[in-house]
C-alpha cells in the first residue's frame, strides 16, 4: 500500500471467476492503493482466495448489472481518489509511475483522468481501432456515480476539466477466441434490451445490416485497425458481428412487442 502523500487512492474491483486473471490486476495497482475494494458476484474458481492476499475488502453479492454492482464497489471507498478498474486489465509500468506522481502533486487541478487502452487479443498488443480509446477510469470520489445501465456503464463525476494519464491500462479481454465469440454474444444481447429500455425502436433489418458494414469500415479503416495486422481484422469482424446481434435484438424486441 501507498505511503504518505497528499492524496489519496482507492481501487474499486468487480470479479467473476477470475482467478486466471485477476492477480495481473492486483499486483498492477497494489503498490498505489491505500484501499482495494472487491465485489464478488459468486466465484467458484478461487478468485476470492487470490483477492485476499492483497485486500481484506472483499464482498460475495448478487449480480444486479455492470453499473449496479461498480456503483456498489464505489459507495464502498473511502478515499480522494477512485481508479475504477476491471478484472482483465492492468496498468503498464509507466501508467503505475505516472500515477505515483500525480497522487504525490501538492495540487491536482482535474476532476478525472482517462486511460489509453493498449487491448491483447491472442497474443497481439492491438493500439488501432476500437483498442485505440481512452476510458475515463480515474475520478474524484466526491459527487461520483456510475450509471445504472446494465452494460457498458458510464462513470458520472464532478464537473471540471478531464486529463489524460500517460502509460496504457492493459486491457486481456478474451482468453481465446471461444470467450470472445461468448462475450460478443453477452454483450450484444444486453445492449439489445438497453435500447429498447431507453425506448429505442428498430424496424429495418436493412438499416442493421448497414450499421454493421459502417461498423466494420469505421474500425478497420477509419480508425486504423488494418495497421494492427491480421488480429485486427478478425477483432473487426468480431466488432461488426456484435453490432448486427445487438441491432438484431432490437429489431426482434421491436417486432414482438408491435404495441409499443
Amino acid at each position: 500500500m501507498s505511503s504518505v502523500r497528499p492524496h489519496t487512492l482507492s481501487v474499486c474491483i468487480i470479479t467473476l471467476n477470475e482467478a486466471d486473471r485477476i492477480e495481473r490486476c492486483l499486483r498492477s495497482v497494489r503498490e498505489i492503493a491505500d484501499e482495494i475494494i472487491v465485489l464478488d458476484s459468486g466465484s467458484t474458481d478461487g478468485t476470492i482466495d487470490i483477492v485476499k492476499r492483497y485486500t481484506d475488502k472483499v464482498w460475495v453479492t448478487d449480480w444486479p448489472g455492470y453499473g449496479p454492482q461498480k456503483q456498489r464497489a464505489l459507495d464502498k471507498a473511502t478515499q480522494e481518489w477512485v481508479l475504477s478498474i476491471d478484472a482483465d486489465e492492468a496498468l503498464d509500468e509507466t501508467a503505475q509511475q505516472a500515477l505515483k506522481t500525480l497522487l504525490e502533486q501538492p495540487i491536482i487541478e482535474e476532476v478525472a483522468f482517462k486511460l489509453q487502452w493498449a487491448v491483447i487479443r491472442h497474443g497481439a498488443r492491438l493500439r488501432f481501432g476500437r483498442s485505440a480509446r481512452a476510458p475515463l477510469r480515474l475520478f474524484l470520489r466526491e459527487n461520483a456515480s456510475f450509471t445504472m445501465d446494465q452494460v457498458h456503464e458510464a462513470i458520472q463525476h464532478k464537473h471540471g476539466k478531464v486529463g489524460k494519464l500517460q502509460g496504457y491500462l492493459l486491457h486481456y479481454t478474451a482468453r481465446d477466441y471461444g470467450h470472445a465469440l461468448e462475450k460478443n454474444a453477452k454483450y450484444a444481447w444486453l445492449g439489445s434490451q438497453k435500447y429498447y429500455d431507453r425506448g429505442k425502436r428498430n424496424r429495418s433489418l436493412s438499416l442493421v445490416f448497414m450499421r454493421a458494414i459502417w461498423t466494420f469500415f469505421w474500425i478497420y479503416v477509419i480508425r486504423g485497425g488494418f495497421l494492427d495486422g491480421r488480429i485486427g481484422f478478425i477483432v473487426a469482424m468480431n466488432y461488426a458481428q456484435g453490432n448486427f446481434n445487438k441491432h438484431v435484438g432490437l429489431w426482434l424486441l421491436t417486432r414482438e412487442n408491435k404495441s409499443d
